[in-house]
C-alpha cells in the first residue's frame, strides 16, 4: 500500500522554437530532470517566475506532454503503487484519466463555446458512468461549486469569470477525481471572486479528500494553500521544502 498518486522522476520536456522567417530554430528544455511526488490529501505547489517551466510541468503531470526521458507515473487505484504512463496501453491510461483532472487558468477558454453548462456537465458524467441521473448528479454538482440550476441553460459567454470557472471545476468533479492540477486557477480572477474560489477549493479539500498539484506565482496564495513548495527556474528545480 502507498499513498502517492503522482511521481515525476528526472522529466525531461524539449520544445522547439522556430526563428523568425523560419530559418534555423532552436530546442529549448523546459523541464530538465524534474523530479516531484504528490501524496494523498496533500497539495504541492510549483513557483516560479514566468518562463520558469510551470504549465509544462503541469501538463507533463497530466501526461499531455511527451517527455524526452524520465517518467511520469499515476496510481492507477487506491493504495496502488504509481505506474509509468509510458508503459501503459492507451486503454489503461484512458481508465486512469479521470483521477488526474485539471483546472486551468482561462475557464472560458476551457469550455467549448456552443455548450451549455448542461452540456458539459453532462458529457462529463457520461465519461464516468454509461448511465446517469443527471437531474440529480448535474443539480449536486452546480450546487457544490456554488452556481444556481438557472445557470445549467448558460452558454460561456453568458457566465462571469468566477462562475465559468465555477463550471470548470464542477466538470472536473464529475469524474470523481483523487487529483486536480491546478494552473494558476484563480489568476483571471477578481479579487474578490479569487477568495471565493479560494474557499471552494479548501472545501472540497476537506470534504472529498482531494490532492492538488498547485501552479500558482502568487506567495499568498502558496503560503495558504500548500503543504510543500516546489520552486522551478529555467525548467530545474531550484528550492522549496
Amino acid at each position: 500500500m502507498t499513498d502517492v498518486l503522482l511521481e515525476l522522476r528526472d522529466a525531461v520536456v524539449e520544445h522547439r522554437r522556430e526563428a523568425l522567417f523560419g530559418r534555423g530554430g532552436s530546442t529549448v528544455r523546459a523541464l530538465d530532470g524534474v523530479s516531484l511526488t504528490l501524496r494523498s490529501g496533500e497539495v504541492v505547489a510549483v513557483v516560479g517566475a514566468s518562463g520558469a517551466g510551470k504549465s509544462t510541468l503541469a501538463r507533463a503531470a497530466l501526461g499531455l506532454e511527451r517527455l524526452v526521458s524520465g517518467s511520469v507515473s499515476w496510481s492507477l487505484a487506491p493504495g496502488a503503487a504509481p505506474v509509468d504512463l509510458a508503459r501503459l496501453s492507451t486503454a489503461d491510461v484512458r481508465a486512469a484519466r479521470p483521477r488526474f483532472q485539471p483546472v486551468f487558468q482561462d475557464p472560458k477558454a476551457s469550455l467549448d463555446p456552443r455548450w451549455t453548462a448542461r452540456a458539459t456537465l453532462r458529457e462529463a458524467l457520461a465519461a464516468r458512468a454509461a448511465r446517469v441521473d443527471f437531474e440529480r448528479e448535474g443539480r449536486a454538482l452546480l450546487e457544490r461549486v456554488g452556481l444556481e440550476p438557472g445557470h445549467l441553460e448558460r452558454l460561456p459567454h453568458q457566465l462571469s469569470g468566477g462562475e465559468a470557472q465555477r463550471l470548470c471545476i464542477a466538470r472536473a468533479l464529475a469524474a470523481a477525481p483523487d487529483v486536480l492540477v491546478l494552473d494558476e486557477p484563480v489568476a483571471a480572477l477578481d479579487a474578490s471572486v479569487q477568495a471565493q474560489v479560494l474557499d471552494l477549493f479548501a472545501d472540497l479539500r476537506r470534504d472529498w479528500g482531494l490532492s492538488y498539484l498547485l501552479i500558482a506565482h502568487d506567495p499568498r496564495l502558496v503560503d495558504w494553500m500548500a503543504d510543500r513548495v516546489v520552486v522551478l527556474e529555467q525548467g530545474r528545480i531550484t528550492g522549496g521544502n
